[in-house]
């Protein structure tokens, strides 16, 4: 083996151990994610393509079409998200993913990518765009209003955690693990719970199993409204009553 081969192994065995050491840090004490019971609720998410089989849908036209960028949770993929674009684009707005596959945690580029991909969307339907973010997306939408607020219409958050404790949700470790950095340390400057100068909602659930309503719902200041619904977190690509949310949000002025 070469000696750029036995320093390559060298450098990703020590990175391995980084993040294992990152995971296994001891949880803040007094701050948890929801408990057990609400976590296996999550489970709920493998019953989804069978009710969709047999689920109804409302009529429903915009009142005024709007441009929608949606923007995954971490660890998935804009796939997971087809359905909800999906039905608004059956309500008559135009849904854009946020073109950059998987959400795998904040990178160093992440926010100037998403920036590049804003001001393309603005140029090509001649207006700000409405920014849905689920989860971790939800915290990149935020980022991404308060650096280009003259091209975001309005940002909705769907169980993003920008408020209270960054380790107040069941995934903290996982991220840790896959990214290699603390979620309290992102490789780029932050403020998770400033507002951003625009339109702000955080739609978030008591039933959340991964993320603290808490963190989701934010405090006065952090966000403009908060509306309580009644799903998973998983569930917040899903659920009826979570597209329903978005579509009243995408009419409202």
């Amino acid at each position: 083996m070469t000696g750029t081969g036995i320093r390559e192994r060298f450098d990703y065995a020590q990175a391995l151990r980084t993040r294992i050491a990152l995971a296994r840090e001891p949880a803040p004490d007094e701050i948890s994610g929801p408990p057990v019971r609400r976590l296996v609720g999550e489970l709920e998410m493998f019953a989804e393509p069978f009710r969709r089989v047999v689920r109804r849908h409302e009529p429903f036209a915009a009142a005024r079409p709007r441009t929608v960028m949606l923007l995954p949770g971490f660890a998935t993929h804009p796939v997971r998200m087809r359905y909800m674009a999906r039905r608004l684009e059956a309500a008559g707005h135009t849904v854009k993913r946020w073109g950059m596959g998987f959400n795998w945690g904040a990178r160093a580029d992440t926010l100037d990518r998403l920036q590049a991909r804003l001001g393309t969307l603005v140029e090509r339907h001649a207006e700000p765009v409405v920014l849905v973010g689920w989860s971790l997306g939800g915290l990149f939408a935020r980022e991404l209003a308060k650096r280009q607020p003259e091209q975001v219409a309005k940002v909705v958050t769907m169980g993003s955690p920008f408020s209270f404790s960054p380790r107040a949700n069941n995934v903290w470790r996982a991220y840790h693990f896959l990214t290699g950095h603390r979620v309290e340390e992102p490789p780029v400057e932050v403020e998770l719970s400033a507002k951003p100068p625009v339109e702000t909602v955080a739609l978030w659930s008591p039933r959340d199993g991964i993320v603290h309503p808490r963190s989701a719902r934010g405090a006065p200041g952090e966000r403009d409204r908060e509306v309580a619904l009644r799903c998973t977190h998983m569930g917040f690509a899903y659920d009826p009553q979570a597209i329903a949310a978005v579509l009243r949000e995408l009419d409202a002025e």
